[in-house]
């Protein structure tokens, strides 16, 4: 569908908590349009949006997806997003490259967490919000209830602009508050409505809710509530142009009802969002920095330099990489090419694409506010802005978050290294919020995610996609030893084989120093009793045993060596033989310094509401944390804490259980501490028995 004006288009994330019906939601859309010769069902796996062979088989959506509805002479460009927290980052991703959010609310189980979260950051991205209570015919669906949840969450600002037709299983129509009509759909229908008469019984219910729009979009506008109080009422188009400014304004939030799956609401929700969604050319200038750095603003000019945003990277099996774009200035053409302002190298376009999910129809252009694709891009990731060479710029992206979980990774095949790392940087492309790395204490190789399914989905696809079969493990905690106090040591290589034989001798003093301190060396030597060409190797002994450890076989840190005195032979001493020597005179202080295992702490920060901070104190005791402080922010309760790293490797699958999934945290590393007795001598025994 080419579309040349920003006025004809209406840009839309489709977000909410999970089993929101969202996806069921968009297929609606489609099906109701004509785009599609049936209403496809997630349960069926045949959705337009939830393409990926994982969220077919687990029917959930797992990354963004766009597809477009034609309506009314406009595009609707929808981004439908996942609805599960730790796949929030694709939200976020969607939010930037909209105008508008419809967010769906369960009308059984009501405002749930990832209604909060989306909230939030639509409000942080001062998008407008438009309210659809989804699943209106199921038992328990309810408007009151919902209602006043919403302003109790939300604000007063939340105003309903339909009344439901009948109640759960009865839900047959809708009111529409603004024109004052109703319209009734058939069940399981093509989700097209036939007007009628509001119901009698409704008319106390409308002229109240009615009143209620009224007002608020009155107070929106002066000259509007001058109006309202000389005539008690406003003209429905005064209502419905006041209502669109106030949306956009983010004064007024609009609330829909329907029943996607019977086909009930489809098509009035689909000319609100028309009506009441503002265009790209009436959105909020989008936020960008100049390549020096500096903040400046983007307005949607389609006549302006060009200028869009990857928001999304899909690796297609016979396209190869596709990039998702929202055109934010100007007007993109194909075989044109475009300058990426990030790698500063311009990047070669062939034809753009308009997408039905995974689906693409070549266009000519995108204009200003449009939503595409284009395959190939060499340089492209996701976050990158694509611009005229002449006039460079930097659009705003969101804030990647910080894994929250990681497990270490081993092929189960001999040889599959190589074939793990570029197939999870494929992987790594599509999902910004995947990473992969070496660690380089452990030497094991970790792959980190938002949580637990989202590192064994990343390891499905590995295999489904590339062939490759893995083995997940708990990452090693990176534990480190040290010493206590002051210790000399003597250290004695000497060996006679018959001809030259081997002989080194030296005598250190190890002293501990400050944590962070990691390894000194310090040639102390007067004269000659060690030649000054084997010193060196006195220390790479030395370097070399500390890194198998003495206790348990990890790495010691934090202490200085002083090379003290020693002797050597003029035939049978060698750098093999100082470094032998170096090794022993190691041990032989390190028996003596009251050698201490120590363990990695972690300054954890915990974002939760009040309800949950009983069990989550009690939770960080057990776990040996110590709280720092705690403080409200924004309605939040922001618990700091310091928690042995070796107790939180499964923390976010349990804090995510302790509280219904309305808390999240953040985990950096804090500094090294002596680990208690017992453990120590846990870990002392596995190491004796693995060296066994």
């Amino acid at each position: 569908m080419q579309v040349d004006s920003p006025e004809a288009i209406r840009n839309i994330a489709l977000a909410g908590h999970s089993d929101t019906g969202k996806t069921t939601l968009a297929s609606a859309f489609l099906y109701t349009a004509g785009v599609a010769n049936r209403l496809a069902k997630v349960e069926d796996g045949g959705t337009v949006t939830d393409f990926d062979p994982e969220e077919v088989e687990r029917k959930i959506s797992i990354g963004l997806a766009p597809c477009f509805v034609p309506w009314r002479e406009h595009k609707v460009n929808l981004v439908d997003c996942p609805g599960y927290g730790i796949f929030f980052t694709e939200t976020e991703a969607a939010l930037r490259a909209t105008d508008a959010v419809l967010l769906c609310v369960n009308a059984i189980a009501g405002v749930e967490v990832t209604t909060e979260t989306t909230w939030a950051a639509a409000e942080r991205m001062e998008l407008p919000i438009i309210l659809n209570l989804t699943k209106m015919d199921r038992e328990r669906a309810d408007l009151d209830r919902n209602l006043e949840a919403l302003r109790r969450n939300f604000g007063r600002e939340v105003a309903p602009v339909q009344l439901p037709i009948g109640s759960e299983g009865e839900f047959e129509g809708v009111v529409d508050l603004i024109r004052g009509k109703a319209w009734l759909f058939e069940s399981d229908g093509d989700g097209k409505p036939r007007e009628t008469e509001i119901p009698a019984h409704l008319s106390g219910a409308y002229e109240e809710l009615r009143n209620q729009l009224v007002e608020a979009v009155a107070e929106s506008d002066e000259e509007l509530l001058e109006r309202y109080f000389e005539e008690g009422d406003l003209p429905t188009d005064d209502l419905l142009a006041g209502l669109r400014k106030a949306v956009a304004k983010r004064q007024v939030f609009p609330v829909t009802v329907s029943s996607a799956l019977h086909g009930i609401g489809n098509a009035t929700l689909l000319d609100t969002l028309v009506d009441l969604a503002p265009s790209p050319a009436e959105r909020r200038a989008f936020p960008a920095r100049t390549v020096g750095g500096e903040e400046t603003e983007v307005l949607g000019d389609p006549d302006g330099p060009a200028a869009a945003i990857v928001f999304k990277t899909l690796s297609d099996p016979f396209a190869g990489k596709v990039s998702l774009l929202r055109v934010v200035r100007g007007t993109l053409e194909s075989d044109k090419p475009l300058w990426n302002s990030r790698e500063e190298q311009m990047e070669k376009v062939g034809h753009f694409m308009v997408m039905q999910g995974k689906q693409g129809t070549q266009v000519d252009r995108l204009v200003a506010g449009d939503i595409g694709a284009v395959a190939k891009l060499k340089h492209a990731h996701t976050g990158d802005t694509l611009c005229a060479k002449d006039t460079p710029l930097r659009l705003g992206w969101i804030r990647i978050p910080e894994p929250a979980i990681a497990y270490a990774l081993e092929p189960k095949a001999k040889g599959d290294e190589e074939k793990i790392g570029d197939s999870l940087n494929r992987l790594m492309e599509e999902d910004i919020t995947l990473s992969a790395s070496r660690d380089v204490d452990t030497g094991e190789f970790l792959l980190s995610g938002t949580g637990q399914l989202h590192v064994e989905i990343a390891v499905a696809k590995l295999k489904k996609r590339f062939s490759v079969e893995v083995v997940l493990h708990p990452p090693r905690v990176p534990y480190r030893e040290t010493i206590r106090r002051s210790a000399d040591g003597h250290g004695r290589h000497k060996k006679q084989t018959g001809g030259r034989g081997q002989f080194a001798d030296c005598k250190i003093r190890l002293e501990p120093m400050e944590r962070g301190g990691d390894f000194e060396f310090v040639d102390q030597i007067f004269g000659g009793s060690i030649p000054q060409g084997f010193r060196p190797a006195v220390h790479k002994g030395i370097e070399e045993a500390r890194v198998k450890g003495y206790l348990a076989g990890y790495k010691v840190v934090d202490f200085r060596v002083r090379l003290m005195d020693g002797q050597y032979h003029d035939v049978d001493s060698s750098e093999m033989a100082f470094k032998i020597a170096g090794s022993l005179a190691f041990k032989d202080a390190m028996s003596q310094a009251g050698a201490t295992i120590l363990e990695p702490l972690m300054k954890v920060v915990i974002t939760t509401t009040e309800e949950f901070m009983g069990d989550i104190m009690s939770d960080l005791a057990s776990r040996r944390g110590r709280p720092q402080g705690m403080e409200s922010k924004n309605g939040s309760q922001l618990v700091t804490a310091t928690v042995p790293m070796a107790e939180m490797l499964n923390y976010a699958p349990a804090l995510r259980s302790m509280t219904q999934g309305r808390a999240s945290f953040h985990m950096t590393f804090s500094h090294y501490e002596e680990v208690p007795k017992q453990i120590q001598d846990k870990l002392k025994a596995e190491a004796a028995e693995a060296a066994s």
